[in-house]
């Protein structure tokens, strides 16, 4: 079931979001050389604790940790580890999430690691503006395979795939709630897009196929022919006005 968001809990989700915001971007300044991905997410859960919020992904499911870092070929859901060291030329995928009065935030950012190639940059600047284009399209009037339609219009006009075995959701009092936001159009247009609406939108853009496969770690998905993956996520609200971009910092 699709619930509609009140003025008051979109304002309680951005509050949410902006400290998903305040970690990544305090992450992104200690993702260099060297680090491992534990390092980051024990940073990540103390700054958590801190905002008197706590880890939306720890225990969900199982899951062991704070943060999803996935490294090049990993697409999502990497588990952190004291022997995963970044090195120069990595991109990292960190996706974020926290629960602060009861309603969650979620967002993702790849960053580069040191020096990166132009391949790569391009990947990632691509997968970007993929979000930002996908966004856009949240007015309300439009349905959510104008979304989808955005988002792989983008990626794949610029030789890359998209990831069809996973996807956005719409989120608020639960990590994952209705409807799934497909980078993708699949069959028909989707929902109609209304106000109150809050979605998680979250490109997968690969260099190479778009077929994954999942690890014997149970987790980690990485993409078939091992080539590098980019993701971005945040987490918005669909107004009359048009889309509040609530996990962009510093609204």
């Amino acid at each position: 079931m699709i619930e509609l968001k009140t003025r008051q809990e979109i304002e309680t989700l951005r509050e949410c979001n902006q400290i998903v915001a305040e970690v990544l971007a305090i992450l992104e300044g200690h993702c260099q050389p060297g680090a491992s991905t534990l390092d980051l997410d024990r940073i990540a859960e103390g700054l958590t604790l801190k905002h008197k919020a706590r880890p939306a992904f720890k225990g969900y499911h199982g899951f062991p940790a704070t943060l999803c870092t996935s490294i090049n070929e990993e697409v999502v859901h990497g588990i952190p580890s004291a022997k995963r060291i970044l090195k120069k030329g990595d991109i990292l995928s960190i996706d974020f999430g926290v629960c602060y009065e009861g309603y969650y935030g979620d967002a993702a950012i790849t960053v580069p690691i040191g020096e990166i190639s132009e391949e790569l940059q391009f990947l990632l600047r691509t997968t970007q503006e993929a979000l930002m284009l996908g966004i856009q399209q949240a007015v309300p009037g439009n349905h959510l395979a104008d979304i989808s339609g955005a988002i792989q219009t983008h990626a794949e006009i610029r030789g890359f795939s998209v990831v069809k075995e996973y996807s956005g959701h719409g989120v608020g009092k639960s990590l994952h709630e209705e409807p799934a936001v497909l980078n993708f159009v699949a069959n028909g247009r989707g929902i109609l897009l209304k106000p109150g609406l809050v979605l998680a939108i979250e490109p997968m853009v690969n260099q190479g196929t778009d077929k994954v496969q999942v690890l014997g770690d149970g987790w980690t998905v990485v993409t078939r022919d091992r080539k590098c993956s980019a993701h971005f996520e945040h987490s918005i609200a669909i107004t009359e006005e048009g889309p509040i971009i609530l996990s962009q910092k510093n609204l």
